[in-house]
């Protein structure tokens, strides 16, 4: 039997990988201090392998199809094929971001004023050709961690670090001066894999449930019975991705409306159906949309 092996980020991207893949059909179950975590599907093997390190193992083709940054992609340069964007970050609305920071009392207010300087950052090589190709000499140099702390007590000038909310970097009084670009996850595949007609398929498919998941989160469906003279009111007060679909109830004068809203929406949104005619409101929860 063919297999697909399938790349799953350990560390902070781990658990909201795993629920992910639930959301989408599929469990897959880590066992303590175990790489190989299981999955109900018997055409696919799974691996527990850092972000950083993902795209290597996929672009070696030691993986098929793995979950990492676009931040690691580019700071290994890796060949892969990149099939999907997935971007599921709880903590903040605004993407994940690579600043460039330097003490809150730091003289320096640009990137160019960081010339014959020292930058310690775990995306060393990444910076190294941002830094090249605007014609600027910095000395970076790699940090295994605690990077904030290294600009703090002085160890280098600044710091290239990521960051959602700031509120890491606002802890320990650090200002950024610039963003150098802006990641998200995403599914990548192995170049042979992908020319892999059945590799492929199975890959497609993962993309295809993945995104669906995603986008079927903070959404809802409503239902609700309304009568067919109340129908361009209710109809007028409708959020929806597309037209709402709209049956006839049988042999009824009342037809039955269904639509997609925000979840944000609907506490707001019910009481006004209701008082447009609508009755038999249900709201229900969306797993995925495709």
């Amino acid at each position: 039997m063919k297999k697909l092996k399938l790349g799953i980020p350990k560390g902070s991207l781990e658990n909201a990988t795993i629920d992910l893949f639930r959301r989408s059909g599929w469990t897959i179950s880590v066992r303590s201090r175990n790489y190989f975590p299981s999955i109900d599907d018997d055409t696919i093997s799974c691996a527990l392998i850092r972000a950083q390190e993902m795209a290597g193992y996929v672009e070696k083709g030691t993986l098929d199809v793995g979950l990492t940054g676009k931040d690691w992609i580019l700071e290994y340069e890796s060949d892969v094929v990149e099939v999907a964007d997935l971007i599921y970050s709880k903590a903040s609305q605004r993407p994940a971001r690579w600043v460039v920071a330097v003490p809150g009392e730091s003289p320096v207010k640009a990137i160019e004023d960081l010339r014959g300087k020292r930058i310690s950052t775990e995306l060393v090589n990444h910076t190294r050709r941002y830094f090249q190709a605007k014609g600027i000499q910095v000395d970076v140099e790699f940090s295994w961690g605690a990077t904030e702390a290294k600009v703090v007590e002085g160890l280098v000038d600044a710091v290239v670090e990521i960051t959602e909310t700031e509120s890491t970097i606002r802890a320990h009084g650090l200002r950024i001066i610039h963003e150098m670009m802006e990641t998200n996850t995403k599914l990548i595949a192995n170049k042979t894999a992908w020319a892999d007609p059945w590799k492929r398929e199975k890959i497609e498919q993962i993309a295809m449930l993945l995104q669906g998941a995603l986008r079927a989160e903070g959404m809802v469906g409503l239902k609700m019975n309304v009568p067919k003279e109340k129908m361009a009111g209710v109809v007028g007060l409708l959020p929806s991705l597309a037209a709402p679909t709209i049956a006839h109830l049988y042999q009824s004068d009342w037809l039955s409306v269904e639509i997609v809203v925000s979840e944000a929406k609907v506490r707001e949104l019910i009481p006004q159906l209701q008082k447009a005619g609508a009755e038999g409101i249900i709201e229900y929860s969306l797993k995925k949309l495709v």
